[in-house]
Formats: structure tokens, sequence, C-alpha cells
């Protein structure tokens, strides 16, 4: 299935100027709206040059980029619109850009000068853009460059807003057009950018709050959404037809490999990142328990059994904890000695009997007995 998208997608390039290959950035597969009707606010001074406003796509759906007067970027500069191309299997965007003649724009009649071929709304001659009153709206007292000249359409103006598909245009590029897709082009000016941007911002240019009918349609110069060069569109160009904001999406190969790569980046930071966690709680544990194992040394198998025999009572006196309280208060090697218990024969000497002997001395009774051979003499 994807080998037919990306062959479907080849083709729809293959057929489209090259001058387009740069701008394809998402594939939608529902239709964009038709577009509004709205009329065209006047140009603000002379060097501006009209850009018709289109149905660009965002996170929450389309929105409406208002029309708006823009100054060229170069003199003798025009502006080719971009536009919704049906592919095969979705609609792709051809961003527009500015060049010294007008391009394919897939047939979109924008009205205001761009009926679908070409741009009847003026001409450059001796520096100076010349307007054609009859599809602009300028004052010709600020603005003295102008002519009027009426612009017959051969294009059925029915506000569709894409080229192929359903319901679509089915312009193809005509030889003009197709030399000039390679001649020298620039993009949008940084005032368009900054313009389309501001409406991917405004939620009131949302298709799903607006239905097709948005209330800013056109401006006076771009990112101005507010004041008296504002104009709100007229109508809706067709029924709207809610998409709901699923609108299943395909995007060019090079997208989705940004996308990988992101996504393969945040993983390996993500699985670094609890490395080194689990590194560190495992080097805390670790000295934890070398901490703990150096405050509480364990007791020697043959010191507990001296202790023991030399205690017979310890077993009624003393509770469990005593004997790792003796082991905190006592060192191992103070535990080891054998002398003390062999000190008790040493508090009851041999030399005690003996001094208790000399307080009697033995000659006393010798001296009684010859009193009793004494007396019978008498």
């Amino acid at each position: 299935m994807r080998t037919i998208r990306l062959l479907l997608l080849t083709l729809l390039i293959l057929a489209i100027p090259a001058a387009s290959f740069a701008q394809f950035g998402v594939a939608i597969t529902i239709a964009p709206p038709a577009l509004p009707i709205y009329a065209q606010p006047m140009a603000p001074a002379d060097g501006y040059l009209w850009t018709p406003g289109y149905w660009a796509y965002g996170e929450e759906g389309y929105f409406w980029v208002p029309g708006t007067w823009v100054m060229a970027p170069e003199v003798g500069f025009l502006w080719t619109p971009g536009y919704w191309g049906w592919g095969g299997n979705a609609y792709l965007w051809n961003g527009g850009y500015w060049g010294t003649s007008v391009g394919f724009y897939g047939g979109i009649n924008y009205g205001f000068g761009y009926g679908g071929i070409g741009y009847q709304g003026g001409y450059w001659r001796n520096g100076g853009f010349y307007y054609n009153r009859s599809v602009n709206n300028v004052n010709i007292t600020n603005i003295h460059n102008v002519y009027n000249k009426t612009v017959i359409n051969n294009t059925t103006y029915n506000h569709v807003s894409y080229n192929g598909g359903n319901g679509g245009t089915h312009a193809r590029p005509t030889p003009g057009e197709q030399t000039a897709a390679h001649e020298r082009h620039t993009p949008a000016t940084a005032a368009q950018s900054e313009h389309q941007q501001a409406a991917g911002r405004n939620h009131e240019l949302l298709a799903s709050v607006n239905h097709g009918r948005p209330a800013i349609a056109a401006t006076a110069k771009p990112a101005e959404f507010s004041g008296h060069g504002v104009v709100a569109a007229r109508q809706a160009g067709a029924p709207y037809k809610a998409t709901g904001n699923r609108t299943a999406t395909t995007r060019t190969n090079a997208n989705k490999a940004a996308e990988n790569r992101a996504s393969t980046a945040r993983s390996n930071e993500n699985k670094a990142a609890a490395n080194r966690a689990a590194a560190t709680r495992t080097n805390e544990n670790n000295a934890a328990q070398n901490r703990a194992a150096a405050n509480h040394p364990a007791q020697p198998k043959v010191a507990r059994q001296q202790n023991q025999s030399n205690r017979p009572t310890a077993p009624r006196a003393q509770p469990p904890s005593r004997p790792s309280t003796t082991a905190h208060a006592q060192p191992a090697p103070r535990q080891q000695t054998a002398p003390r218990p062999a000190a008790a024969p040493r508090a009851q000497s041999a030399p005690h009997p003996a001094t208790v002997a000399r307080a009697q001395p033995a000659p006393r009774p010798a001296r009684e007995s010859p009193k009793a051979e004494e007396h019978p003499r008498k």
C-alpha cells in the first residue's frame, strides 16, 4: 500500500511544474471549502499588488488566509497564486511565488484579475505598475497609473478552490505557463508569511467555525485584521460540509523521516536518562549498605560462643538486643582476651589464711602443759 502511494505521488510530481516541487508540505484527503464571495478593499498606495485569499491547512483543519495588498519584492515582479491539486489519493498544496510572468495556478478563478489563466489586473511599464480599474479597487486621486479594460473570463466562476479530483477544475498548464515555471522565481515575502501565520492563529478563520464565510475575507495590508481596511465575506461560495478535526493526512517522505529521527532521538534520550537514574540509585544503595555495615560490624562467631560460656544467666537477665549493644561497647579484640575469666582465683588468694595463723602463734599452748605438771609437786 505504501509503495502504491509513493508511486501516485511521484506521478503527480511529474505532472506539475518543477517550480512547485519544494512546495509540497502536507497532503489532505478532504477537499478544501469553496472560495468565499467578498469585495476587494481599496489599494493602500501605489506599488501594491493584489494577492488573492486561499484556504490553508493547519492542526485544526482548513483556515482562510485573507486576500491582501502586498508590495512586490522587485520592480517587474508579478504574483502567481498557490493552489490545491488532487494527487490520486490526497490533495497537495502548491505554494505561490513571484516572477516576471504569471505561471500555472491550477485554473482556479480567484477573481480580481486572476481568472484561472494569467493575470488581467495590471502590468508593469517604465518601473511603475498600472492598475486595471475594471477588476481592482483603486483611488485615482492617489494612484494615477490606471486604465480600464473589461476582462472576459472563459473559466466558469464556480468558486471551486482546487484542481483535479471530484468536483475540481481540470485545467492543465499552457505552453506559456510551462515556460514561466522555469523562469527565476522568488518565494513569498516575509510580510506574506507573517500574514498567513497570523491567520492560522485566528480562531474565527477556521472553516469549522465560519463554515466557509470568514468574517475577515480580505485586508488592505498584510496581517492587519482590524480597522477600516478589513472586508468580511458576503456569503460562502458553496454550502459548507463539515469534515471534523480528524481529517487523515499523508505527509511527504521528508516529513516522515524527520519525525522518525526526532522520535528515535527522544527514545534514546529517555533510555539514557533511565540508565543514569538506575545507576545513581544503585550507587546510593551500595553506599548506604556500606555505611550501615561500617556502623554495625558483625560479631565473630568465636567471640559469641565465648560470651555465652562465660555468662550462664544471660538468657534470663539480658534481652536479645543486648548482645548487639555489647558488641558496640566492646570491640572484637577485647572480647577475645582469655585472662578475664581467670580473675576469680586472684580475688581469693592463699596468703589470707597465712595472715590469720600469724595472729595466733603456736608456742602459747606449750606453756600451759608444764603448769599442769607442777601442781602435783606442791
